[in-house]
């Protein structure tokens, strides 16, 4: 009886271990999903490299002059600001194709006229007509606007080339002129007609703050 009772004891461990021996072939394969998925981001990584060159290959190319890289024209650096530059040709057109642009840059005030060879105005604007009020009239980014707002009503009649006359020392000075070669008017010179005193009339007391 003894005998009989012990058999089956040893059986019991047989069937566990075949039965553990089946459950693992059965984890064997997901074991190998991941390896395969591990080797994907291996295979995608050298296609990614040829995107990363390309910018660089872009940017390489510069303009020499006389050895020297190009330096960026007035209507270059005010592209950004000015945009896009739309004139459609006025109703009453005037068919003047070159005109004199005389900006009077005060302490206090920005305005631009242009005119024919004549005199007589083709196109004006100043920087209470572009919406500035107070101290922000004689800056330099209000000259730019009042520039800009003249030059496309004078372009609408047909100007091409201008000659610039300057008067006064206000900030606007450069930043008009800046502005009018970057909307696309031909500036054919520039002269400052600033009036100055040679001893004509006797100066202001001195003020006493």
């Amino acid at each position: 009886m003894a005998e009989e009772k012990s058999a089956p004891k040893k059986e019991k461990p047989v069937k566990a271990a075949a039965v553990a021996g089946e459950s693992k072939p059965a984890k064997a394969p997901k074991a190998k999903a991941p390896k395969a998925d591990a080797t994907a981001p291996a295979a995608e990584a050298p296609a990614a490299t040829p995107v990363a060159h390309a910018p660089e290959a872009k940017a390489a190319p510069v303009e020499l002059i006389g050895g020297v890289a190009r330096q960026p024209t007035a209507e270059e650096l005010l592209k950004e600001e000015i945009g896009t530059i739309k004139v459609r040709k006025a109703k009453g057109s005037k068919n003047v194709t070159s005109g004199v642009a005389n900006v009077l840059a005060s302490f206090n005030n920005t305005i631009v006229s242009i005119t024919d060879h004549k005199g007589a105005v083709i196109a004006w604007s100043s920087a209470g007509k572009c919406n500035f009020r107070g101290s922000r009239k004689s800056t330099a980014y209000a000259a730019q606007i009042v520039a800009q707002d003249a030059a496309r009503n004078a372009m609408s009649h047909g100007l091409k080339d201008v000659v610039i006359r300057i008067s006064g020392p206000g900030l606007g000075r450069d930043s008009a002129v800046r502005a009018l070669q970057a909307i696309g008017l031909e500036i054919t010179s520039i002269i400052d007609v600033t009036p100055i005193p040679h001893n004509g009339c006797r100066p202001r007391k001195r003020r006493r703050v």
